[in-house]
C-alpha cells in the first residue's frame, strides 16, 4: 500500500464521521498542515505514534495480512 493510498482512508473516514482536519489534527496533537500533508501522501516518515493516535481518533484498527502476490498476463509467455 503507498502512503498516498493511507492518506486518502484516513481522509475518507474522517470525512465521514464529519470531522475537520482541524478538529482531527487536534485530538492528536498535530498541527492541520501536518493532518493535511498526511492526507495526501507527502509525509513518509509519520511517527507511528503519531499514526496510532489518529488511528484511534478514528475509532479504526490497522489490520496487518501477508501481502498477495501479484499476477499479469505476459504475451510473450505464450509465444
Amino acid at each position: 500500500m503507498e502512503f498516498y493510498e493511507i492518506g486518502q482512508q484516513i481522509k475518507d473516514i474522517r470525512k465521514e464521521k464529519k470531522l475537520s482536519q482541524s478538529v482531527l489534527a487536534g485530538k492528536v496533537g498535530i498541527t492541520r498542515q501536518t493532518l493535511s500533508k498526511l492526507e495526501k501522501g507527502d509525509i513518509a516518515k509519520t511517527s507511528l505514534q503519531v499514526f496510532i493516535k489518529i488511528l484511534e481518533a478514528l475509532d479504526q484498527k490497522l489490520y496487518i495480512e501477508d501481502k498477495k502476490p501479484f499476477y499479469y498476463f505476459d504475451p510473450k509467455s505464450v509465444e
